[in-house]
Formats: C-alpha cells, structure tokens, sequence
C-alpha cells in the first residue's frame, strides 16, 4: 500500500489565479495548469530567496519532494513562456498555514502585507 501524501503547507493562496498573453481573453484549452504548492514552491525559493532545504521545512515536506515540485513548477512556467499558454493555478495537495504564534515562518506572506500594498501601487 503506498504512503498517503503528506500535505504540503501553503502560506496564503495567490491572489491572482490566471496568467497568460494580452492578445486572449477566452479561456484556452490548451491552458497549463499549476497546482497552490507548486506555485509555493516557486514563491519560496525564486521571490524569497530560500534554499530548497528552507523551502521544505517551510512547506513541511522532505527536501527531495520540493525538488520535485519546483522541477515540475519551472517547467510548467517554461510552457507558459515559450509556447504563449495561458496559465491556471488551482488545485494540488496543500494546507493553509493557521497564521497563529509566527505563522508559517519568515516567508508568511501574512508577516509582509505591506510589501504587497506597495506592489500594488
């Protein structure tokens, strides 16, 4: 019998869930869809600078699965990228951090809300 997946823990969900080129408003169904902890993933280690090993014991995972999730993640956003895809981040095997005591640690989006007040600006 295979291990049950462990949840993988997710500061906040993205506030914006569907990407893609200006020049389409329908829905492509040739869309790329990313899971919340792959988009995690790359929140973590390419926007808050974490190793992979920080970026695992923030998402209480095993170093070995984040490498698989970013793999996966990067590759999707190539997809993206390259071939002009619209891009749906939805789904995946996650858990939102109970934002008591510290949160889910130094990358909680909820410790930094007045750096995305000044994004938005």
């Amino acid at each position: 019998m295979p291990r049950p997946m462990k949840l993988r823990r997710v500061c906040c969900l993205p506030e914006r869930k569907r990407f893609g080129p200006l020049d389409s408003n329908t829905y492509d169904e040739n869309h790329v869809k990313m899971t919340v902890d792959e988009y995690e993933a790359i929140r973590l280690i390419d926007l808050e600078g974490f190793t992979q090993e920080e970026c695992a014991k923030q998402m209480n995972v095993a170093r070995t699965t984040v490498q698989s999730i970013y793999s996966e993640a990067r590759r999707k956003l190539a997809k993206v990228l390259v071939n002009g895809k619209m891009l749906l981040i939805e789904g995946g095997v996650y858990r939102l951090c109970d934002e008591l005591g510290s949160g889910c640690g130094r990358g909680c989006r909820r410790n930094r809300q007045e750096d995305f007040n000044d994004m938005k600006s």
